[in-house]
């Protein structure tokens, strides 16, 4: 094992990506914001978009914990899951002050479970913990042969094989290994640094198995209606974009069709109808049209722009 830890370390510092920003800082804000933006988001998008753009809207605890809500969803708007964004305000809120050091405490705040926990506590402040995402997940299941292991077992082995002397290294190291060289499908295991000791090099796929996504039809009429250059949109109560501004449903009338179009979100597969509509309820809010990209709009609602 400890050889195995001396070749990944020795891979790692070859090809690992380093040059990622929140690689190249202590702060913990910086690294728990890159944490929650980096949940089912791709690292480029995150890198060169979200993840500057927020630090330069709310730079610390403090700034985050004293905008308002709109704010931080529009700044998060198009990152999708939005429960991320509101929960990344409340956590701001309880600790404008600093994040606690614990995984225990961490745990305790709003949208931080075991992952992010151990994640922020080895990449922001090198503790001895496993971090345990995805990819990590795929490497110690192969590597160990672990065939369908309990959430129990994966965590004890992650945990062994845990580097002491250099654990945040160590952890990185397995994130890139997943991510570059130990994919889902077709594993590069040549290139791998752990080949000699990876017990399921033979049969990689049998340790992965992973149950295909059953996806859910849906169909969306929502209504446009622009006044003076400024279009009636609503707050959403319902769990899929909450608190962002979105199109009102509407019954279709063929007459008023304007386009239609594909959305994805989660298990869902979305076909939303565009309509023309005259009369709104009073409670909509009117946004400048020009204001719309500054707005705390979903993705579905930015996708919608370029038919209006």
């Amino acid at each position: 094992m400890k050889k195995a830890q001396i070749e990944l370390l020795k891979w790692y510092e070859k090809e690992g990506r380093h040059e990622l920003p929140w690689r190249l800082t202590d702060n913990l804000y910086h690294v728990y914001l890159s944490e929650i933006m980096l949940q089912q988001t791709q690292v480029n998008r995150v890198r060169d978009e979200y993840y500057p753009q927020f630090l330069a809207k709310f730079p610390s605890l403090k700034a985050l914990a004293n905008a308002h809500q709109d704010d931080v969803l529009a700044a998060w708007s198009g990152l999708g899951y939005y429960s991320r964004a509101r929960n990344l305000h409340k956590t701001a809120k309880l600790t404008q002050n600093g994040l606690p050091q614990t995984t225990k405490e961490l745990m305790a705040l709003p949208g931080i479970g075991e992952y992010t926990a151990s994640a922020v506590c080895s990449f922001g402040l090198s503790q001895n913990v496993a971090v345990i995402d995805t990819n990590i997940a795929r490497v110690i299941k192969r590597h160990f042969a672990l065939l369908e292991p309990k959430v129990k077992t994966l965590s004890k082995q992650a945990k062994m094989f845990v580097n002491a002397k250099e654990p945040r290294s160590h952890n990185l190291a397995l994130m890139d290994l997943g991510s570059l060289i130990c994919l889902p499908k077709n594993p590069k295991c040549k290139e791998c640094p752990l080949e000699n000791s990876c017990l399921g090099k033979a049969e990689p796929e049998i340790y992965t198995k992973t149950k295909k996504t059953v996806y859910e039809n849906m169909e969306l009429f929502l209504g446009v209606c622009i006044k003076d250059d400024k279009i009636a949109l609503e707050t959403a109560t319902q769990k899929m974009y909450k608190d962002m501004l979105v199109l009102p449903n509407v019954e279709p009338i063929e007459e008023d069709f304007i386009a239609e179009f594909k959305h994805s979100y989660t298990k869902y597969r979305i076909t939303v109808k565009l309509y023309n509509i005259q009369g709104v309820q009073e409670d909509l809010r009117w946004i400048n049209l020009k204001d719309l990209n500054t707005a705390p709009i979903s993705s579905l609602t930015k996708k919608a722009q370029k038919f209006f």
